[in-house]
């Protein structure tokens, strides 16, 4: 019995020894800074932040788990938003609201994690470096701690800033996309040959051979076009603003041929696991193209591919394979809107 009491002395002795050490040398809130800068136009990063179902696509605080489920409740976008979470596997949930918006400039969210009733104040505003990048710096106040759980405070700060660290670098996938689909629209000019550098890009999709007869090519890119775009969409669950537009590559002069071997893919911005072999990664290295951006049949498209191959020839460049960019959906019995690309070299 003695040796009980001795015990409970003790134990009674180190919590007070740790809540007095709590109580006098750590804070029952905590606030800090982060600041980050993006190489992209302000009102497209602002919308990152303020429309919360784009917020939860790249946010690493939603993404790293995939057993949540977020509900949104309207106006879904601004002042008054709103989303609750809940993820069944690690028993995490919470509510997160948008308190205030002053467009383009700031923004305030409120964060109730569990069952907290004090929530987590984040209030972000938004910096125009230059045209084409801006500042983003986090102001976040901790709600207070009771004395026993106030140990939290030591790793919040880390917790949060690991947290916007890899939320920044899915943020920057999501606007590559984006941003390079807005300026390829917004720069196309058709029936004129242009020359092009073209970065690396990492594909996923898939390696078909098929007849060339009458449509039956079109037939077939349709075809796969879905097959492609519901694995990257719904396997995987990509958004469009998460890739960039689908690719089909192929031999430049195989349209003379009775049979076309081509691999249709999507880009992505790194490689994933894949558990379908149907579906194949292909890395696809730095080129220089002769492009050019062409409207009509299908069919039609074999003389633009004509004359790429021609100014090559008058170069007295070669080349290798043709990339068919498609800027619109491909759909059966429709004109096609395709960007060519003839990757040549001396």
């Amino acid at each position: 019995m003695r040796f009980f009491k001795i015990i409970t002395v003790i134990i009674v002795l180190l919590v007070g020894a740790y809540a007095a050490s709590m109580y006098f040398f750590v804070d029952e809130s905590k606030s800090f800074k982060v600041e980050k800068e993006v190489e992209y136009p302000l009102d497209k990063v602002f919308n990152q932040f303020n429309n919360l179902q784009n917020f939860t696509r790249w946010n690493n605080f939603f993404t790293k788990s995939k057993s949540i489920t977020i509900d949104y409740y309207t106006p879904y976008e601004g002042q008054g938003s709103a989303i609750s979470y809940n993820d069944p596997k690690s028993e995490d949930g919470g509510e997160m609201f948008i308190r205030y918006e002053n467009p383009n400039k700031t923004l305030r969210y409120q964060l109730f994690e569990d069952e907290d009733e004090n929530p987590t104040l984040i209030d972000v505003k938004f910096t125009p470096v230059s045209a084409e990048k801006t500042k983003i710096t986090w102001f976040v106040h901790t709600p207070k701690l009771s004395v026993l759980t106030r140990a939290q405070n030591f790793w919040t700060e880390d917790k949060f800033t690991d947290n916007i660290e890899k939320s920044m670098v899915n943020l920057k996938n999501v606007l590559g996309n984006k941003v390079s689909k807005d300026n390829q629209m917004a720069s196309i000019k058709y029936d004129t040959i242009l020359i092009e550098k073209e970065e690396a890009r990492m594909l996923l999709g898939i390696n078909v051979s098929t007849s060339n007869k009458k449509d039956a090519l079109y037939r077939n890119i349709v075809m796969n076009y879905n097959k492609v775009y519901n694995f990257v969409t719904m396997d995987l669950g990509k958004k469009d603003d998460e890739f960039g537009y689908p690719v089909l590559i192929t031999d430049a002069d195989n349209f003379k041929d009775n049979e076309v071997s081509y691999y249709f893919g999507i880009p992505l911005s790194k490689k994933s696991g894949v558990n379908d072999n149907n579906f194949s990664f292909r890395s696809v290295s730095p080129t220089q193209n002769y492009v050019i951006y062409y409207k009509g049949t299908y069919a039609g498209r074999v003389k633009a591919i004509q004359q790429l191959m021609q100014k090559a020839k008058a170069d007295e460049m070669r080349y290798g394979d043709i990339y068919q960019t498609f800027i619109e959906q491909p759909l059966e019995a429709q004109d096609v809107n395709i960007k060519l690309s003839l990757s040549v070299y001396k």
